[in-house]
């Protein structure tokens, strides 16, 4: 809640909601508030106590008066929650007494008199506290005021069927799938023999009446697509902590990746990583794409920390551990292998550097620089012997007439690097 905390309200401490007595407690007065009276538009009085009911739960009980046209309503609501299943009383009246039963209606509760095929629709009245013979007449009393003049013999015919029942000998149902309303049992603590009490699971239908939204089923994959996860690390500049952001991501045309991205507010170094959400292959796969035009840089590219990196042109190769798993684009793989080769490298500054190496290493950042404007005919080669990489084809579904994707078996030495050689994956219980 909201105001009033939830302990405070419902707890064994002050609790808002007293209990009715006949002393004169101050703190158990009703709450008096100024309103406008919906029948002559002028103020009249609404008086409002929350209570509770012996053997049952919380409610609001709230009355109106006007003192300019003596207008008057009286209303209850519910102060409880809507209850995990709904409930069903059968009450048997059969004397006089059992007509001074006290009954709290919900909104939501439908009620039926079986003998007379009397049915009062859940939401047509408003929710309220009242006896079995002031039901009666509240019924009587509204179908006289609001009873079609088509239909007065008939309902006058009703209207005696329902003056005979103050006699008793018929049945009351109340059926309420919030499970908020209430019969009162006489016999309490006692097993009151003229009243049924069941409880039943609510339908889709019940649910939607009540504003309950139904829970589809999920599982943590489907979590896992739909948010963020964060856990903390340390920044691998400054050691100091860190927070990462991890998403499971689908690839059109591909599988699911796994980016992982770390920030870190103290030194502002920023680092990113896309590992396969998918399993080893069976097959490696090798990718080869002839460049051809700029537009080309904008394809989606997905490498794995297990593909190599190919430019036979420049008789380049970048080996499978240099560069970790990212997820981007032809043309920001390319300019990440070149401040990797150029920028990055600690043997083009200072004292160990030569003019010979630094020469042939800008030379190489040049001809990434060509290769990004699209000014040298060059092949990228893409070597995955996990077969989890990914290079976007922009003609998709159809073939990429400029690229080409060859499945291979592994060498004994690719699956030694992934491990695979030693994965027993038959015979556990030898």
């Amino acid at each position: 809640m909201s105001v009033i905390a939830e302990e405070n309200v419902r707890g064994t401490g002050g609790s808002v909601f007293k209990e009715i007595s006949a002393d004169n407690d101050e703190d158990n007065q009703p709450t008096e508030i100024e309103s406008l009276c919906m029948n002559c538009y002028q103020n009249g009085m609404t008086r409002i106590l929350l209570t509770k009911i012996p053997f049952f739960k919380e409610v609001i009980i709230s009355s109106f008066t006007c003192p300019n046209c003596s207008w008057s309503n009286t209303e209850i609501q519910s102060a409880g929650r809507i209850q995990d299943q709904g409930i069903a009383y059968t009450l048997k009246v059969k004397s006089k007494q059992d007509m001074n039963r006290e009954v709290v209606k919900a909104d939501s509760a439908t009620t039926r008199i079986p003998e007379l095929d009397f049915e009062i629709p859940p939401y047509t009245q408003k929710g309220c506290k009242y006896t079995q013979f002031s039901l009666i007449w509240k019924t009587i009393f509204t179908l006289h005021a609001y009873m079609p003049l088509s239909f007065a013999e008939k309902i006058d015919e009703f209207i005696d069927k329902l003056k005979n029942l103050k006699e008793g000998g018929f049945t009351l149902v109340i059926d309420d799938p919030s499970g908020n309303s209430f019969v009162e049992n006489p016999f309490a603590p006692q097993k009151d023999e003229a009243l049924s009490v069941s409880h039943y699971k609510r339908t889709p239908q019940q649910d939607a009446q009540l504003g309950i939204k139904e829970e589809k089923p999920s599982n943590d994959i489907d979590c896992m697509r739909n948010e963020v996860l964060t856990f903390n690390t340390n920044c691998p500049e400054c050691n100091a902590p860190a927070s990462t952001n991890m998403k499971l991501v689908q690839i059109p045309h591909f599988k699911e990746v796994i980016i992982m991205a770390t920030n870190c507010d103290d030194c502002g170094h920023r680092t990113n990583e896309v590992k396969s959400g998918g399993a080893t292959e069976e097959l490696g796969t090798k990718i080869t794409l002839h460049l051809t035009d700029v537009s080309d840089m904008s394809r989606d590219l997905l490498k794995s920390e297990t593909c190599s990196i190919l430019i036979p042109e420049l008789e380049f190769e970048l080996g499978m551990a240099a560069v970790g798993g990212k997820f981007t684009t032809l043309e920001g793989l390319l300019k990440d292998i070149k401040d990797l080769i150029v920028s990055k490298n600690p043997f083009t500054c200072g004292d160990s550097s030569t003019s010979d190496r630094t020469e042939k290493l800008k030379l190489f950042g040049e001809k990434i620089d060509k290769i990004m404007a699209g000014e040298m005919d060059v092949h990228i080669v893409l070597d995955d012997p996990a077969g989890n990489s990914y290079l976007q084809n922009v003609y998709a579904p159809d073939p990429d007439p400029e690229m080409t994707t060859e499945k291979y078996t592994r060498t004994f030495e690719q699956n030694e690097d992934l491990g695979l050689n030693d994965m027993k994956t038959e015979g556990y219980q030898e």
